[in-house]
């Protein structure tokens, strides 16, 4: 049974990372261009996303919806890399995320609390 919940939990969470991975890289491209191990190094490490296979397809999909434009730079630790920045669809959809990520946590944080308030009485 306990491995049951395991699994669940990891479900439900990869679930909620794949649905807000998108927008974690429209944020992290808000203020300066980035290029994809980048951001998949500093998404692996805040473990929204499993690894840097992840981050390619996901960028491919922003660049195919207008959110992000690219452009290719010289390196000077080996090959050129592509940068990535963000478009004004990219922060106009940056900016409606955060205003319904902020109403949704506000709402299942205010339910949680509440649960655990009924829990305990």
């Amino acid at each position: 049974m306990h491995n049951m919940v395991d699994k669940n939990e990891a479900s439900w969470l990869g679930q909620l990372r794949r649905g807000v991975a998108d927008r974690c890289v429209l944020a992290l491209l808000e203020h300066r261009e980035r290029y994809g191990f980048d951001l998949a190094k500093t998404l692996s490490q805040a473990q929204v996303i499993a690894g840097e296979g992840t981050i390619y397809p996901l960028l491919s999909r922003l660049r195919r919806d207008g959110l992000v434009d690219t452009v290719w730079r010289e390196s000077p630790e080996g090959p050129p890399r592509r940068y990535y920045t963000l478009t004004p669809a990219g922060a106009d959809a940056l900016a409606q995320f955060r205003a319904q990520w902020t109403q949704f946590t506000r709402a299942v944080n205010e339910l949680l609390d509440h649960a655990k308030e009924v829990s305990s009485e």
